[in-house]
């Protein structure tokens, strides 16, 4: 057979001039991607610190970006007295101190907020909220489509939502309603326990598919890109296990004290306030398997099958898998600030915790004896939340007489916040006639060569509460299986007689009590 009429080129020649399908996307095809049914908002605790930092500028950012339905209204609730034009001049005050108003927009925007007056534990109170929603309903025809957004310190979640349930606000497609939709914040509960009686409650008037549980860390979107890193690549999933991975790093850490929470603090303690619900979604995602669509309830599975896979803690040797601290006075960004038991509302001879570092195992096959030491705490030297993946070293090593005995294994740094990055180290030759190695870096900066808008992690709850998307939000047994393992050691950690001897101390400004976190990582090596 001749060559003649046949291509010559290579199989390598043929690879190379064959280019890569353009899979590129318009960004602004990512900020939503419809939008959702005419509804009305109602914010219970409309007065409160949430609704003006957080809520109300989200909702306007959306407005501003097309993000909000046509037509939607928002109506604030709370104690507090006010009409709809002082509760409009305080959204724009807050909006105004934000530095994110556009008063070229905020007319029409304004129009859309109005405010009833209501006793959270008032019957008849929510029997008028009702009549006064079905009136407006009627007035801007929302559909009677309705989302119920719980701004309110967590014990009185219970009774809002029964509540509204008696007041005929719950039930979907009767009497003049369309779907409803109920939104909490966390905490879920402070326990296991009181977690199945917050469920019990809400459950009496409202299905799951209308029950929304935020953890607004989920709604990152450097947090949501964990997954899309994981499965949206085949580089990097195969080496993902024990047999590649020495041992995982997630951490949480704030410059910033317990600020205006004192009193919901003192008796949370960090580890209901971040590990219930922030480090156990980021220790989720990390670790799941790939489900076989990204859809709501698979993803939920995979991630209650790693919460399903926590090994009992050693709560009788608390001290092997555990740090506590607790920040005494120090300094952040130069300027002095005091400890702990010296903040308002704090009992100066609290117990409570501001840090914690936990050694954790998950006994399945994927993961069987690498540690995951999840870390989070207040007042420390620098604000990151970040995932570290640690590699194991090369198995052998042929440079050992060129360079000795140790190298620097790979590290994959996935930044949350503030750092928006992706890293990856690894060794090369340093130039030059001696021959030995160097640590460099590849990295990737998210928002790099992005230039459509960025939702923030409210707006897209927001969003997908509007859609109705429940993958950003708790499923009750991811609670259920979170409380059961953090449960115990609560436990233990609240009522043993060696409570003091477990909480170490540690300078504000500091990276916490290095001494026992020493200790800890010392007793893993050994």
């Amino acid at each position: 057979m001749d060559g003649e009429g046949i291509n010559q080129n290579t199989i390598s020649d043929v690879i190379a001039n064959v280019s890569a399908p353009d899979l590129d996307i318009d960004p602004k095809e990512c900020v939503a991607p419809q939008r959702s049914d005419p509804c009305t908002i109602v914010i219970m605790g409309a007065t409160g610190d949430l609704t003006s930092r957080k809520l109300i500028p989200a909702l306007f950012n959306l407005y501003l970006n097309n993000g909000l339905p046509d037509p939607f209204l928002i109506v604030g609730c709370s104690r507090t007295k006010l009409d709809d034009l002082t509760f409009r001049d305080k959204m724009e005050d807050a909006l105004s101190k934000a530095g994110t108003l556009d008063r070229s927009k905020w007319p029409d925007f304004a129009a859309t907020l109005h405010y009833r007056v209501i006793d959270y534990e008032n019957r008849q109170s929510y029997q008028n909220l009702a009549d006064s929603l079905r009136n407006l309903d009627k007035k801007v025809n929302t559909q009677g489509n309705r989302v119920f957004y719980i701004a309110l310190p967590p014990k009185l979640y219970i009774s809002a939502a029964q509540l509204v349930g008696q007041a005929g606000l719950s039930a979907e497609e009767t009497n003049g309603n369309g779907w409803s939709r109920m939104v909490i914040e966390k905490p879920f509960g402070t326990n296991l326990k009181t977690a199945r009686e917050l469920d019990r409650s809400l459950h009496e008037y409202f299905n799951e598919h209308q029950i929304f549980r935020i953890d607004h860390y989920l709604a990152k979107e450097t947090v949501q890109n964990v997954l899309m890193f994981r499965f949206a690549n085949s580089l990097f999933e195969p080496i993902w296990n024990r047999r590649y991975v020495d041992y995982v790093s997630i951490r949480a850490n704030e410059t910033l004290g317990v600020e205006h929470r004192a009193g919901y603090y003192e008796h949370a303690g960090v580890l209901r306030d971040m590990f219930q619900n922030h480090m156990m979604q980021l220790l989720a995602l990390t670790a799941m398997e790939p489900p076989s669509r990204f859809e709501a309830d698979l993803v939920r599975d995979e991630k209650t099958k790693v919460f399903q896979a926590l090994r009992p803690f050693p709560v009788e040797n608390l001290q092997d898998c555990l740090v506590l601290g607790q920040y005494g006075a120090g300094t952040i960004n130069n300027d002095p600030v005091p400890a702990y038991r010296q903040e308002p509302e704090v009992n100066p001879h609290s117990l409570t915790p501001t840090f914690a570092m936990m050694k954790i195992y998950l006994d399945n096959w994927r993961w069987q004896g690498v540690p995951f030491y999840l870390t989070s705490g207040k007042r420390l030297a620098e604000k990151i939340t970040e995932i570290a993946i640690q590699f194991k070293t090369v198995p052998h090593s042929m440079f050992r007489r060129t360079l000795g005995e140790t190298i620097i294994a790979n590290r994959l740094t996935l930044g949350i916040y503030p750092d928006e990055t992706i890293t990856l180290t690894f060794q090369t030759k340093n130039p030059g006639a001696v021959v030995c190695l160097r640590t460099v870096t590849m990295d990737f900066h998210y928002q790099q060569n992005y230039t459509g808008p960025v939702l923030d992690a409210y707006e897209k709850v927001l969003i997908d509460c509007m859609l109705g998307d429940q993958m950003l939000f708790w499923r009750q047994d991811g609670v259920e299986r979170s409380w059961a393992f953090l449960t115990p050691i609560l436990n233990e950690c609240e009522t043993c007689d060696d409570q003091a001897n477990l909480l170490h101390f540690y300078e504000s400004g500091s990276c916490g009590p290095q001494e026992a976190i020493e200790k800890l990582l010392k007793e893993e090596n050994t």
